[in-house]
């Protein structure tokens, strides 16, 4: 079974593309055999296009706290709330989301949804540290058009299945990816290694790309 692991971007470029892991289980073992980087969300939309079998774990939010889509009067149901929300800008977003949380009361200005807190994710609402909601504005759609399968809101194609993987879930599969050089690559190894550090992850993917040749890079991995 193909696997990928997707730390996603709502703005991909060369400096900063939505990052796919992609692995393949077998066997009950993991084995991550190599690194995508997507430069545009139009290859974004081709690996959403790959024959199947295949499960992907995807760096953003598919939907929206209840509470707020009640409040606002959206569409209840997924593929029609999305529908809703692409055709708004990134501007008319913006301005729903802030004008919603200025009429809420202090110390509840975000709604979140039911699996928010155990998963330790942020509210679909931020706009910023991280801007999920522009993350879910952007990728949301591309996953409906897509015609996959979204266990619980969209049946689509049961030989590629999605899910938003916020939280651990992802920092699981970043600390899989940057596995130092020379460790094992086992199953086993790897649930036994060590959480790995946001520095120590971008030192792994300097390493890993063209920006390794810069001095700035060099430096920042020096300094560990």
């Amino acid at each position: 079974m193909r696997i990928y692991g997707v730390d996603f971007t709502c703005a991909p470029r060369r400096g900063k593309p939505i990052t796919a892991a992609v692995g393949l289980l077998k066997n009950g073992a993991l084995r991550i055999e190599r690194i995508e980087q997507l430069a545009s969300f139009a290859e974004f939309e081709r690996l959403l296009a790959r024959p199947g079998p295949w499960v992907g774990g995807f760096d953003f939010p598919f939907s929206l706290p209840r509470e707020l889509v009640r409040d606002l009067g959206w569409p209840r149901e997924w593929p029609k709330l999305v529908a809703h929300c692409a055709a708004m800008s990134r501007l008319d977003l913006r301005a729903a989301l802030d004008a919603y949380r200025a009429s809420r009361l202090a110390g509840v200005k975000y709604a979140h949804r039911a699996t928010d807190l155990p998963a330790r994710s942020s509210s679909p609402m931020k706009l910023v540290n991280p801007p999920v909601a522009l993350m879910f504005h952007e990728g949301a759609p591309r996953v409906l058009a897509a015609g996959v399968q979204v266990p619980a809101l969209a049946e689509g194609d049961p030989r590629r299945a999605s899910s938003s993987a916020s939280g651990s879930p992802t920092r699981a599969i970043r600390g899989a990816s940057t596995r130092p050089p020379g460790a094992r690559r086992g199953a086993e190894s790897w649930k036994r290694s060590k959480p790995v550090s946001r520095s120590a992850y971008r030192c792994a993917w300097a390493k890993r790309s063209k920006s390794w040749s810069s001095p700035r890079a060099r430096q920042t991995c020096s300094m560990r």
